[in-house]
């Protein structure tokens, strides 16, 4: 495939649209979506951020399907849970921080899903926005068998008890030099800990770019290091998805 992030506009501005569609995990309804290229084509699972399932990554999954990708937006959240205060989303996000097994029990019913729709789970990498870029780092050290798995401005600690011995494929990390969030001594912590491990990662980060580098229309949106941030992530993608 051929990439070119100037085009990037026009794909936003299709006509594509898809509607949300309830799957359950144990006895809560969750609301994702599914953009479908092809029968056969190759799968992004997307986790949002802290705001739940929005417009942005909607926006991020139309982009993607205009290449070729089929797309599965998570939520793991909850059907009607998308916060909007900051300290709703504290909320959610730290009531996820504290259940680990919820938080990848959601996951996996996300991944029960895109497989019974008919997605090739098979062939898939993950991939997530701050909270889900955290998210897609505790499914790569559950063992879950992706191609591989990208987290981008995430959280990067690694929880008490956990290590990543057990990943399954590679692992890459985009993260903001300047983020105030997430400081660039936990960006080492995290390459210290998947090098001890074994773990196969890359760690980029973009000197200048603050937390949510890449949301649209925020004002820590970078657009230098969205657009090598994108590009790299269709390179993995490309490298990784047959």
């Amino acid at each position: 495939m051929r990439y070119f992030f100037g085009s990037l506009l026009l794909l936003i501005s299709s006509h594509l649209s898809a509607e949300t569609l309830e799957y359950r995990y144990q006895d809560e309804i969750l609301e994702g979506y599914y953009l479908e290229a092809s029968v056969s084509a190759p799968l992004v699972i997307l986790i949002h951020d802290w705001d739940g399932p929005t417009s942005y990554e909607f926006r991020r999954a139309k982009m993607l399907h205009e290449l070729g990708y089929s797309v599965f937006v998570a939520d793991i959240y909850g059907a009607g849970v998308r916060p909007v205060a900051v300290a709703d989303k504290r909320h959610h996000t730290g009531e996820l921080y504290r259940d680990r097994q919820r938080m990848r029990g959601l996951i996996n019913a996300a991944l029960a899903k895109a497989e019974a729709l008919g997605a090739d789970t098979g062939n898939a990498v993950m991939m997530g926005y701050c909270l889900g870029g955290t998210a897609v780092l505790e499914m790569a050290r559950a063992g879950s068998p992706m191609k591989g798995f990208v987290a981008i401005h995430g959280g990067l600690g690694t929880p008490a008890g956990q290590d990543y011995k057990d990943v399954k494929a590679e692992i890459l990390v985009q993260h903001g030099a300047a983020d105030a969030n997430i400081s660039m001594a936990e960006f080492a912590a995290l390459s210290l800990a998947m090098e001890q491990d074994e773990a196969p990662n890359e760690m980029i980060s973009y000197g200048g770019a603050q937390h949510s580098f890449t949301k649209f229309d925020n004002p820590k949106y970078h657009p230098q290091a969205d657009k090598k941030s994108w590009q790299r992530l269709l390179n993995f993608l490309e490298a990784k998805l047959r």
